[in-house]
């Protein structure tokens, strides 16, 4: 709050991965804090994206059109996920020396197609001016793209609904199972008046 008064724009780290710790921040943190982002940057690397398609650690850093297609729809899920809240999401690839302009192209149609900008991010190899192009997209889409924030579930819905939410639209289960030993966890916490936060 205190840089919100005095930036023109702030920047926080939510977490690790938009099913984690900013699902966390969207859900809780910003409703606790009465806070509504501008814009969410999803940070990735094409190599990670590779990985995700199968391809070995140590093959990582050669071209591999097809692993990448394959692994980037875990950057999809995240988007998608994002993209509930309400807010709009500008994709940072944290760019290496060897993702190739194919693989880049790959990138580039996702984003395309999911509408979202995306930048290369070259902080680590530029500096300061590998991230402008970045920096420049973000406060394009804040300009342009309202942001229409909305925590994913109503803290007062019984606690069960609220984790079959999170479970089924976060992280795209059936839904959920409760073990003996979770039904009693959540009949002490809703028994001392905790059911309804978030």
């Amino acid at each position: 709050k205190l840089a919100l008064k005095l930036g023109d724009y702030t920047i926080t780290e939510a977490g690790f991965g938009a099913d984690l710790g900013a699902e966390k921040f969207m859900d809780i943190k910003c409703r606790f804090a009465g806070l509504k982002p501008n814009c969410v940057v999803l940070v990735a690397t094409i190599r990670a994206l590779k990985y995700n398609g199968g391809v070995a650690k140590a093959d990582l850093t050669n071209e591999n059109v097809e692993a990448l297609r394959k692994g980037i729809v875990n950057l999809k899920t995240h988007i998608e996920n994002m993209q509930k809240f309400g807010v709009p999401v500008v994709v940072a690839i944290n760019r290496f020396h060897t993702d190739t302009e194919a693989e880049i192209a790959v990138i580039g149609e996702v984003c395309e197609e999911m509408g979202v900008e995306y930048s290369l991010a070259e902080i680590f190899a530029k500096g300061g001016e590998g991230g402008t192009d970045l920096a420049e997209k973000v406060v394009k889409t804040i300009e342009e793209k309202p942001s229409n924030y909305a925590p994913l579930y109503d803290e007062k819905l019984p606690i069960k609904e609220k984790l079959n939410i999170i479970a089924k639209e976060i992280y795209r289960a059936d839904g959920v199972i409760f073990t003996a030993q979770a039904e009693k966890a959540i009949k002490e916490i809703t028994d001392l008046g905790f059911g309804d936060i978030p």
